[in-house]
């Protein structure tokens, strides 16, 4: 079969806890649930797990974990929640990734994630390094195996991030449409040509040559599709949107295509009621009757490698037409919800974070050199204790990284300032700027982070931040008196 069909779901929520107590208080907003995360799960991450498919008479003919048919990454940070606090979800979600490596010639359905949703290309190259670290140790350490794919926060990439995650052993990435800038053919002496306006044919895997010699495999999904999944109604029927799919087939029976799109998971039943059950009836029509083949972009790269290769537009994203402004400018992309609102507050916003984080990476090279010369070695390790915070794995930790005896206070400063730099890269998580207002629960919950790590760096050595960080921050407007 030449015909391929691929759905991928980035399913994500920010990290909502309070880093004073590491527990998600109430969020009054969620109601009538505890929280938006406890929300969503009921809404679609469990759904999916379990969603029904119904024959013509709204009878139930099977129940499938619509998981371990689709491709699909979930941020480290929901999946940690969820371990805790939704754990028979949670293990849907592994079990559907062993099951999908029966279903996709030993490719397991899902990928992997930056680890807090960080704009890579607003962040320096160490953040950058640490993100895709993290993010790969995080997948090995829920699926106990490596990644093959990686998702960008926002789809917002530059060639340094692909660097990393090549070096990494990453293979493919998934970005939307208008971030392609030119493609030609893989062959000796092949012409480049435009594809700017969304113009590259979306059914083909594309080679990304990278500086240092190396590449990486990048898939454009199909905008079309994704938009009227996301915004025209496509999921109130499962057949027509399988139908759609159909219709983005060519006519060319010479080579494999592939017919995938990548949205929001959320939309499979949060943002859009019994998605999940539309997203079940559409592969159950394509399967059933035989109309293309259900892939994962794993399996598809072993069967189609690459014939072409693309360029790609530096800073760009899926949700923001002028780059990667949403996440530190007033653009003009918004929700849309509040008309007439500004976000000019988003600029002083970043510069506050970005002065603070200067701050930090002296503070922590300064105080942490006491203890190690690899201080930001160490920081990359420190995800093993984020991950399991046993007293037992805290000590292998501190002996890996440190290597010498600690008293119990030396201890305590070590961890202080790891802790310091785990909120550092967790006050950068893409939400706080982009909703419409500083005073939103995602914008307020990224500034608990920094108010946490200042905090700590007062703890270690005495640096009193505060006062300058609220310096940067009244210079933020609120669009709310």
């Amino acid at each position: 079969m030449k015909k391929y069909v691929c759905i991928h779901g980035h399913f994500y929520q920010p990290p909502r806890e309070n880093p004073w107590l590491d527990e998600v208080e109430v969020q009054d907003s969620a109601f009538p649930y505890h929280d938006w995360n406890e929300r969503i799960t009921a809404e679609c991450y469990a759904r999916n797990g379990a969603a029904r498919i119904l024959n013509h008479e709204k009878m139930i003919v099977d129940i499938v974990n619509n998981y371990s048919r689709i491709s699909f990454n979930l941020g480290p940070t929901l999946l940690s929640w969820m371990q805790k606090k939704s754990p028979g979800v949670y293990q849907s979600i592994l079990d559907a990734d062993k099951a999908s490596q029966k279903n996709f010639s030993g490719h397991g359905s899902a990928i992997a994630q930056v680890f807090n949703h960080l704009v890579m290309p607003l962040a320096n190259s160490r953040d950058k390094r640490t993100q895709i670290l993290w993010g790969i140790k995080d997948f090995e350490y829920r699926f106990k195996r490596k990644p093959e794919g990686m998702w960008l926060a926002e789809t917002a990439v530059d060639t340094e991030s692909l660097e990393l995650m090549a070096e990494m052993g990453i293979k493919f990435t998934i970005l939307a449409p208008r971030q392609a800038k030119r493609v030609r053919e893989l062959k000796e002496g092949a012409a480049w040509h435009s594809v700017a306006e969304q113009k590259i044919d979306t059914r083909l895997p594309y080679m990304c040559r990278l500086p240092s010699g190396k590449s990486i495999t990048l898939f454009f999904y199909d905008g079309p599709i994704a938009q009227g999944v996301a915004f025209e109604g496509l999921l109130t029927n499962g057949e027509f949107f399988a139908d759609r799919f159909m219709k983005a087939f060519s006519d060319s029976p010479n080579r494999p295509q592939l017919a995938h799109i990548a949205t929001d998971g959320e939309t499979y039943g949060h943002h859009h009621k019994f998605g999940d059950m539309a997203l079940a009836y559409c592969l159950n029509v394509i399967e059933s009757r035989r109309l293309a083949r259900v892939t994962i972009y794993g399996e598809y790269l072993e069967i189609c490698p690459p014939a072409h290769e693309a360029e790609i537009f530096e800073k760009s994203s899926w949700s923001c037409i002028h780059g990667v402004e949403r996440w530190r400018d007033h653009c003009g992309c918004s929700t849309g919800l509040n008309p007439g609102w500004n976000q000019l507050w988003r600029a002083p916003l970043r510069q506050a974070l970005d002065w603070l984080r200067d701050e930090l990476i002296y503070i922590y090279e300064h105080q942490m050199a006491v203890f190690t010369p690899q201080v930001w070695q160490a920081r990359d390790g420190y995800i093993d204790v984020i991950l399991d915070r046993r007293p037992e794995v805290v000590e292998k930790f501190l002996q890996q990284e440190i290597g010498r005896h600690l008293s119990d206070e030396e201890k305590i400063r070590v961890l202080k300032l790891l802790e310091m730099q785990y909120n550092a890269l967790l006050m950068y998580t893409s939400c706080g700027w982009f909703f419409d207002d500083i005073s939103g629960i995602e914008t307020v919950q990224i500034m608990k982070y920094a108010g946490r790590a200042i905090q700590l760096a007062k703890e270690v050595c005495g640096a009193d931040l505060e006062q300058a960080f609220v310096k940067f921050l009244e210079n933020a407007p609120s669009n709310h008196p």
